[in-house]
């Protein structure tokens, strides 16, 4: 039992399925995406770029595939990179089917709109022979006529059953390998839109905010609507949709994620506003410790407070702690008191105790992976 049952998230349990050597779904850790905005015929500056999203942490990384040539160079791209790639296709489905020849680990599409049945069973059977997953990708700014005929105007509702629709036409080609995003704009239409699908179905569901905004609006408005659903347990890959550098996605999505307590990568930083109070410059430090702790991908916490009023509290619940006082700032090590800095960069003590500690805790964990692995011998033996 947990000792802080107010903390658990009790996620949706949906089926299970992969997106290459990803698992989505089921038991399986959230998955934090991005899309590159490079020319996929741009072979070598999409391979940079979705190289950069993998050193940020990305699990997988979506490719727009509108034409020919990008399908093409989808394959050189593949090549040349390791995190799972998904195909972005819209309307073609031969665009579809040459990324699954390519390699692609995924395929981004709408069955509904590539046409004619037997289109749709061709798409289906190269996914099949190419071990391909799909994500079925409904928008509140594409949905179909007859839904918005129907219903009059975009809305949960005409979302939902044009999942459902999409959902039907490959369960019908017997293809159950998918993940479905139900994705708007509007927020309060995004997230009714996802509970509704959630308690419709039991595939995973990819979340976003489509065309969020910048980074800090598009962050605010992503961390309201896809934080809400993920709370109530909903979500299992994520992808912030910011019209900013790819890279800023998966920073917002993880810090997103080690917010709930879903999931963690690289240092938390737990720091105060700054006031009168404060023993030495807390914003400045704060900045600098964000930037040269950033390669840090091992999970741990480090509180960084200017006074003594919440320091120590603080400090006691994180891995490393600083606490500034006016003869001395107080640095703590796993919740206690260890020792005061009265000499030297404070910025440059902090971040060599932390890679320290990252290097220890990673000895740790592979010394615990190893004699995991080892046969265990009996008495007898």
């Amino acid at each position: 039992m947990s000792l802080r049952p107010w903390r658990d998230i009790d996620r949706r349990r949906s089926r299970k399925i992969h997106v290459g050597k990803v698992p989505v779904g089921g038991d399986a850790p959230i998955a934090v995406q991005s899309m590159t905005n490079t020319l996929t015929t741009d072979v070598a500056a999409t391979i940079s770029q979705v190289q950069a999203l993998e050193d940020a942490g990305a699990d997988i990384v979506r490719i727009s595939c509108p034409d020919e040539g990008s399908s093409a160079a989808l394959k050189e791209i593949i090549a040349e990179t390791s995190v799972p790639i998904v195909a972005d296709i819209h309307f073609h489905y031969k665009r579809a089917i040459e990324a699954a020849e390519a390699g692609a680990a995924c395929l981004r599409i709408n069955p509904g709109n590539i046409g004619k049945p037997e289109r749709v069973r061709e798409v289906v059977k190269a996914a099949k022979d190419h071990g391909c997953s799909m994500r079925i990708g409904v928008n509140a700014g594409s949905l179909e006529r007859d839904l918005l005929d129907k219903y009059g105007e975009p809305c949960p509702d005409a979302m939902i059953e044009s999942a459902l629709n999409h959902i039907r036409i490959l369960e019908d080609n017997d293809f159950f390998e998918f993940k479905i995003s139900c994705k708007a704009s509007d927020l309060f239409m995004a997230v009714a839109a996802y509970h509704g699908l959630s308690e419709a179905c039991d595939y995973p569901l990819h979340l976003g905010i489509t065309e969020a905004g910048g980074l800090t609006t598009g962050t605010i408005k992503s961390s309201i609507g896809m934080g809400s659903l993920l709370w109530a347990g909903i979500g299992d890959t994520i992808r912030v949709s910011l019209s900013a550098d790819p890279v800023e996605e998966i920073k917002v999505g993880f810090e997103m994620l080690k917010s709930l307590g879903l999931r963690h990568r690289g240092v938390n930083i737990i720091s105060c506003p700054s006031c009168a109070r404060q023993e030495y410059q807390v914003i400045p430090a704060v900045e600098e410790l964000e930037k040269r702790l950033a390669h840090i991908s091992t999970p741990m916490s480090i509180s960084v407070i200017g006074c003594v009023v919440n320091g120590p509290g603080e400090a006691r619940e994180t891995d490393l702690g600083l606490t500034g006082g006016g003869s001395g700032h107080q640095i703590y090590i796993d919740g206690e008191k260890h020792h005061v800095l009265r000499d030297g960069d404070m910025v440059d003590h902090l971040v060599e105790l932390v890679e320290k500690k990252a290097a220890e805790i990673e000895a740790r964990m592979a010394a615990e992976e190893t004699s995991a692995e080892k046969p265990h011998l009996s008495a007898a033996e």
